[in-house]
């Protein structure tokens, strides 16, 4: 008997009420018991304790709102500590400051920073707390306007600076918690994955991939696979408990939280809403899988048609204005680490000079921006005929298809050990960078050698200048395969922007203090 025949064998049992089926012992589900914070769990198949959503999205949110509101507290004492302590403040001042915490919290629902679908996923959390400060700078104008008080310049700057920065440290400690929980397989919303088997395959992989998003997929209902469903017990290790349309019944089968839906010709239009509307009643989410590849959101958008709801993908930002801003960035960023490391440079020419012989300064033809060729800087890092030596060492490869890697290269230099393993070695690309043939962040270099095996795709990579750090840096360096690093920087070029910029610049310096990736 499939699913569907089990359902309908008891007909309008769930038209309005939602009915929960006794879990079997198939792998999906085991016996409730309490989880870690509260509320109801069960152990998944994989052996992770699997939260109910609403149980610990309402801890997370009392514990981010109890945070807020601490931070707003000391926020609002030291701001008047700075402000109009100690001169005659009006009772303005006096009832502002007590309710502080409220109008903060306010403030913050306001602008979507508690929305359950944002916790721990998505940047949104972030930039509520920044529209939370605009809206409630407005209320004190406008408070200020109608009592007639002035509001002291230190007292604001106070609560602007440091209602952001608490709001934003709240966040991400929760994050970090909340992400600690779901690497070791807890608090993660049962899913059931549906569509065409090749691409709900595919989908489970990514969804494994990535157990901070916080779902676990326990059960798949598919079709287009070579027999009938019946036929194939598992995909991905995930069980397979029927087609497309029992998407509902395996629902309450596996007590399941959230459905992902990936392509399928049966589930679109009327079907698909059909689903939307029997999921709304069971309290269940849903996620539509759009099938495109390293689309960031901020590129993402709804456009309303007259029946239905378009999505619109934004241009990637290589805009005029973009470009200037970003070699500007660039440039000035550039000037300023080659002053602040000067001292650096000078001390690691002398020990090259000293240590081994040859020039300080290694000196390579890559190809960038639009194919044009430059030339790198590197501080030397191997002995002067590395490149004769390299066919003798093809066949000790330890790197991917396209770049040679070896950790341990005969032909590195022992202080090129060092300058290697912290990145060191390319600081000398600021001057690249000064010179606008580079950009602080960026696809990596390639030579014109590694360029000729390039697959089409993969001649994106050159729409923008190279990079001394990026995505491939930043996520694993040469312990990444070829298709790995090709993914990231295409990744990088159609989502890039100032912002992100910065973030990666970031990121880069705990890469390289750990030195994972590089030799």
């Amino acid at each position: 008997m499939t699913i569907h025949e089990r359902e309908t064998a008891n007909p309008g049992t769930r038209q309005h009420v939602r009915t929960r089926r006794p879990r079997v012992a198939t792998g999906v589900g085991a016996p409730v018991r309490t989880g870690p914070i509260g509320g109801a769990t069960s152990m998944s198949a994989t052996g992770g304790t699997i939260t109910r959503t609403g149980s610990w999205a309402r801890r997370y949110t009392q514990r981010l709102v109890a945070l807020d509101a601490v931070a707003a507290a000391a926020t609002v004492t030291l701001a008047l500590r700075v402000g109009p302590w100690g001169t005659d403040m009006s009772h303005t001042y006096v009832l502002a400051s007590i309710g502080m915490p409220l109008f903060w919290v306010v403030a913050l629902a306001f602008s979507r920073a508690y929305e359950t679908r944002y916790l721990g996923v998505s940047d949104e959390e972030y930039r509520a707390v920044g529209r939370a400060v605009v809206g409630l700078l407005g209320v004190l104008a406008i408070a200020g306007l109608f009592a007639q008080v002035e509001w002291s310049r230190a007292y604001i700057i106070t609560l602007v600076v440091l209602l952001m920065t608490f709001g934003v440290l709240a966040r991400r400690f929760m994050r970090l918690w909340l992400h600690r929980h779901r690497r070791a397989g807890q608090l993660m919303q049962r899913t059931v994955v549906v569509g065409r088997a090749d691409a709900v395959a595919e989908l489970i992989r990514s969804i494994k991939s990535s157990p901070d998003q916080g779902m676990l997929p326990v059960a798949v209902c598919t079709s287009g696979m070579d027999g009938t469903w019946n036929s194939t017990s598992s995909i991905e290790d995930v069980p397979v408990l029927g087609s497309p349309t029992d998407a509902v019944a395996a629902v309450d089968l596996c007590d399941a939280e959230t459905v992902v839906v990936t392509s399928h010709p049966e589930l679109a239009g009327k079907a698909l809403r059909r689903l939307a509307w029997a999921l709304e009643d069971r309290g269940v989410e849903l996620v539509v899988s759009t099938g495109l590849l390293d689309v960031a959101g901020p590129r993402l958008s709804i456009r309303q048609s007259t029946d239905m709801s378009l999505l619109h993908i934004e241009r990637p930002a290589a805009t005029r204005r973009s470009v200037i801003l970003k070699s500007l960035m660039d440039r000035t960023l550039a000037g300023a680490l080659i002053l602040a490391l000067s001292p650096l440079l000078i001390g690691v020419a002398l020990a090259i000079k000293i240590t081994s012989p040859g020039p300080i300064i290694f000196r390579q033809k890559r190809v960038g921006v639009r194919g044009e060729l430059f030339t790198i800087y590197k501080f030397r890092t191997m002995v002067v005929d590395a490149e004769k030596q390299l066919a003798s060492l093809l066949a000790y490869n330890e790197g991917n298809a396209v770049q040679f890697k070896m950790k341990r290269d005969p032909r590195i230099t022992p202080i090129g050990t060092f300058l290697r393993k912290y990145s060191i070695d390319e600081l000398p690309q600021l001057f690249n960078v000064l010179f606008g043939t580079m950009s602080l962040v960026g696809p990596r270099p390639q030579s014109q050698a590694e360029v000729e095996q390039y697959e089409p795709d993969a001649m994106r990579r050159l729409h923008v200048r190279p990079g001394m750090t990026g995505l491939w840096q930043i996520s694993g360096r040469s312990d990444l395969d070829w298709e790995q690093s090709i993914r990231l920087d295409l990744r990088y070029v159609d989502n890039w922007s100032p912002i992100v910029d910065l973030q990666i610049l970031f990121r880069t310096f705990r890469a390289v203090f750990a030195g994972a990736g590089a030799y």
